[in-house]
């Protein structure tokens, strides 16, 4: 399973508290123009970003990645869809998983590796609101749990 180990340029936060990730898959991305160069900048936002697959390819909607400020006439759509590259094995093996209730491609990094731009999305179902207190809930005693430890080792 690929980790995304590489310069991180952008991390959605939010996709570990709304979504339980089951599977991770890396993926080139196609961009255009000057993109490259506002993603080293780090001018990139995953938020409220999601992948769809449409006629056996994965598309990436919403990422927010910001025009290059020297691009002039070369810019591009901030918010344009894009075209995610993955093998065939892994696209038919995500288009099977996604048609079951409740499961999600969402986009949990966006990574520099050997100098391309790679995307990790996760394979994830949706958390209800309960599951939601129930991760903050262990996260603070563990939180809790952690400094009494650390208090008890001074």
């Amino acid at each position: 399973m690929p980790r995304g180990n590489g310069k991180t340029i952008a991390q959605n936060k939010k996709a570990g508290h709304d979504f339980t990730i089951e599977e991770t898959f890396e993926a080139g991305i196609v961009l255009q123009g000057t993109e490259i160069k506002s993603i080293r900048n780090g001018r990139v936002n995953l938020k409220d970003s999601f992948a769809r697959i449409n006629n056996g390819e994965v598309f990436l909607h919403n990422l927010h990645i910001s025009p290059y400020e020297q691009g002039n006439i070369y810019n591009h759509d901030p918010t344009r869809m894009r075209k995610l590259l993955l093998h065939r094995k892994q696209i038919n093996q995500l288009i099977g998983q996604t048609q079951q209730k409740g499961y999600s491609l969402v986009p949990l990094k966006m990574y520099i590796k050997n100098g391309v731009a790679k995307v990790l999305i996760g394979l994830g179902r949706g958390k209800k609101k309960y599951d939601k207190r129930e991760d903050l809930k262990r996260k603070q005693q563990k939180r809790e749990i952690d400094r009494a430890i650390k208090d008890s080792l001074k």
